[in-house]
């Protein structure tokens, strides 16, 4: 037991980046959805049944056109084919981690490959835990991040009757990063940065 513990712990601070990227995400999925015309349950829903985050974008407007279920499956794959990639390079890492290599490739996401392929263990840590731990909190974060900040942001936008939300959302994160830029150390590149 201690040993897992020592690797949820190791593992616990590689994904809060993971989360807090996440709930950006999740308010402008909420928003987006809210524009197209969709209840706030629509995101919840969709959070809960989609597991590719990009499919839950594109599949608001596969919602509003014709039903063309040939059209969605090529669309899917497509988008989806990176994971093929992902699993051929894990092969390797996962292949001495007994039965949660099971859950460690069904639960490959973005964020978990990219810690398990470019972070190791900590010295003394259980290489399997660790990685389970990690793709195990890169999808707990995700679900407890984006379902309740998109059903959020969706009663927020319907609330205020915001006609243009997401140029609201991106105005504002544009100015919290141009007046953090300009305060460190008079940096000028956050005017060139926002002007390219």
């Amino acid at each position: 037991m201690n040993k897992k513990l020592n690797a949820f712990k190791a593992a616990f601070p590689y994904t809060v980046p993971i989360f807090a990227g996440f709930i950006f995400l999740g308010f402008a999925y909420g928003i987006y959805m809210n524009k197209m015309g969709f209840s706030f349950v629509y995101p919840m829903l969709m959070a809960m049944i989609i597991f590719a985050g990009s499919m839950e974008f594109v599949a608001a407007n596969l919602l509003l056109q014709s039903f063309n279920p040939l059209n969605a499956l090529i669309l899917t794959l497509v988008i989806n084919a990176r994971h093929l990639f992902y699993g051929i390079s894990m092969l390797k890492e996962y292949s001495n981690v007994g039965k949660k290599r099971i859950f460690l490739i069904f639960g490959m996401c973005d964020e978990s490959f990219s810690i398990n392929f470019s972070i190791k263990a900590p010295e003394g840590i259980d290489k399997g835990w660790f990685m389970f731990f990690v793709t195990l909190l890169s999808l707990e974060r995700v679900w407890t991040a984006v379902t309740p900040f998109s059903i959020l942001s969706t009663y927020i936008a319907q609330s205020f009757g915001w006609s243009k939300p997401v140029w609201y959302l991106s105005a504002t994160i544009k100015n919290l990063i141009l007046s953090t830029l300009s305060k460190t150390s008079g940096n000028s590149l956050s005017f060139i940065a926002f002007r390219l």
